[in-house]
C-alpha cells in the first residue's frame, strides 16, 4: 500500500470512496454531484486529496485537507475534514497513513498544524485520533446554517 495524491486521473475511482463516506455521514447517495464536487476541488487547487491505494492501483481510502489560516499563529493550518476507508480495508492501517501524510503536507508547507472534527459518538475516530497525536481541545463549536 502506498498514498499517493490524488489527481483529475483519479477521479471515478476516487467518486466511489468520496459517496460511501458521505453515506456513513447520513448524506444521500449522489455520485454525478460528487464527481463534479471533486473535480472542482482538484482543479481549483483548493483542497489536497490523498489516497491510498493497493499494489493494483485500486483506491482503498481517501483523506481531504482544506488550508485555513490562524490569526494567533500567524500561520497556515490545515482542515482534515474528511477521512473514509473502504470498510473491507479497515484495520490495516490506511487511516493511519492517510493521517501521517496529512502531517507531513503541515510539516512540508510550516503549517501551524492540522484540525479536524468528528462526532463524539465516533468511537473508532476518536480512539484513532489520540492515537495519532491529536489533543481533544476543550473549545466551543458552533456552527451556523444557511437555510
Amino acid at each position: 500500500m502506498k498514498v499517493i495524491r490524488a489527481e483529475v486521473k483519479h477521479l471515478d475511482s476516487l467518486v466511489e470512496l468520496f459517496d460511501a463516506y458521505r453515506v456513513w455521514y447520513r448524506q444521500s447517495s449522489d455520485k454525478p454531484q460528487a464527481k463534479s464536487f471533486l473535480e472542482k476541488r482538484i482543479a481549483n487547487k483548493e483542497s489536497i486529496i490523498f489516497c491510498c491505494e493497493d499494489s493494483k492501483k485500486k483506491l482503498l481510502g481517501f483523506t481531504q485537507l482544506y488550508p485555513m489560516f490562524s490569526s494567533t499563529r500567524m500561520k497556515r493550518m490545515w482542515l482534515l475534514n474528511d477521512l473514509y476507508v473502504q470498510p473491507d480495508s479497515r484495520g490495516k492501517g490506511i487511516s493511519k497513513l492517510l493521517i501521517n501524510a496529512a502531517k507531513a503536507l503541515a510539516k512540508d508547507t510550516n503549517a501551524a498544524g492540522v484540525l479536524l472534527e468528528t462526532e463524539k459518538n465516533n468511537t473508532i475516530g476518536n480512539i484513532l485520533y489520540q492515537s495519532m497525536n491529536f489533543e481533544l481541545e476543550a473549545n466551543n463549536f458552533y456552527f451556523w446554517t444557511n437555510k
